[in-house]
């Protein structure tokens, strides 16, 4: 058996479906692999999930895809690659609690926008505001990343970035009236998010054990877009106790189910995106080293 460890970016959610019934269903040991997801709750984002993977705590993580970038591009780099995306589309907005004095990003200047803190999630969400002719700037602040979304709730921040197809569904759940922001309607061509990351080095030299997981995750993922009833209860065993409500996560897949692409196409990443948002971080300034490509991306698992 090869062992693989995968570093979630959340509490398990929807977006993790595919490796969810992979490992409920047995379909990794009927392949020879061991697979153990690590949740971020276990040390409250003590180690974020890709640097589990640069400290060799793992052989993959989930992250939006400047993460690599930030990796390739800080002091001492790190070889990180994005080798699949677990979505076709971005599925996430920056979003506030309906209300009238916000209607558009322009209305958060002056606001409380409550940050995960990655490298340039800061300075995205200003262009944001600056695109849509902000007249000023947000105020930022740091809550614990697993207790963001409840901030909002609580009304100790006007907004914050969510993935629609979770929380936005729990809101909708809920009764809860949300305004959305989607960064590709004010000009920012967002890459893809989340993908999943490995150490360049480590993928070439483990490349047979590294397909073979990409390939049985991405048969998880075509069981969940064929079967959301069977896949949202296989979900609900090991989601966290609050969210197991089962019309909640019936929903979330359905909404979810249209963006895990199809067999031949899982988790392919179209380098033509890709490079759209690399140019678009160089000419806005919040990238200065232009990486190629090559540095960035690869399909050559899938």
């Amino acid at each position: 058996m090869s062992d693989i460890k995968i570093a979630l970016d959340w509490t398990i959610n929807t977006n993790h479906t595919g490796f969810v019934v992979a490992q409920q269903l047995g379909w990794y040991t009927q392949h020879g692999l061991k697979v153990e997801l690590l949740t971020p709750e276990a040390d409250n984002y003590a180690v974020t999930p890709a640097k589990k993977v640069e400290l060799g705590q793992a052989d993959f993580a989930l992250c939006p895809l400047e993460s690599i970038i930030s990796y390739r591009t800080k002091h001492q780099p790190f070889d990180a690659i994005a080798v699949a995306a677990l979505l076709t589309e971005d599925l996430s907005s920056i979003v506030t609690l309906m209300r009238p004095d916000i209607q558009s990003p322009k209305d958060l200047a002056g606001k409380i926008y409550a940050s995960y803190q990655a490298r340039y999630e800061d300075r995205i969400v200003e262009k944001m505001l600056e695109n849509d002719g902000a007249a000023g700037r947000l105020t930022i602040t740091y809550p614990e990343k697993l207790g963001i979304w409840n901030t909002l709730l609580q009304q100790q921040a006007d907004a914050t970035w969510i993935f629609d197809n979770w929380e936005g569904v729990q809101a909708r759940q809920q009764g809860l009236a949300l305004t959305r922001f989607r960064l590709a309607d004010y000009g920012i061509p967002y890459g893809y998010s989340p993908v999943i990351m490995a150490s360049q080095k480590r993928m070439l030299a483990h490349a047979d054990t590294y397909r073979k997981f990409l390939r049985v995750s991405g048969q998880g993922f075509m069981y969940a877009k064929d079967n959301p009833e069977e896949a949202a209860a296989l979900l609900q065993k090991v989601v966290p106790a609050a969210d197991r409500n089962a019309a909640f996560l019936l929903e979330s897949q359905k909404v979810t189910a249209g963006y895990y692409g199809s067999a031949a196409s899982w988790g392919h990443m179209s380098p033509a995106k890709v490079q759209r948002y690399l140019d678009w971080l160089a000419e806005t300034g919040l990238e200065s080293r232009k990486l190629p490509l090559s540095d960035v991306m690869t399909n050559s698992l899938l």
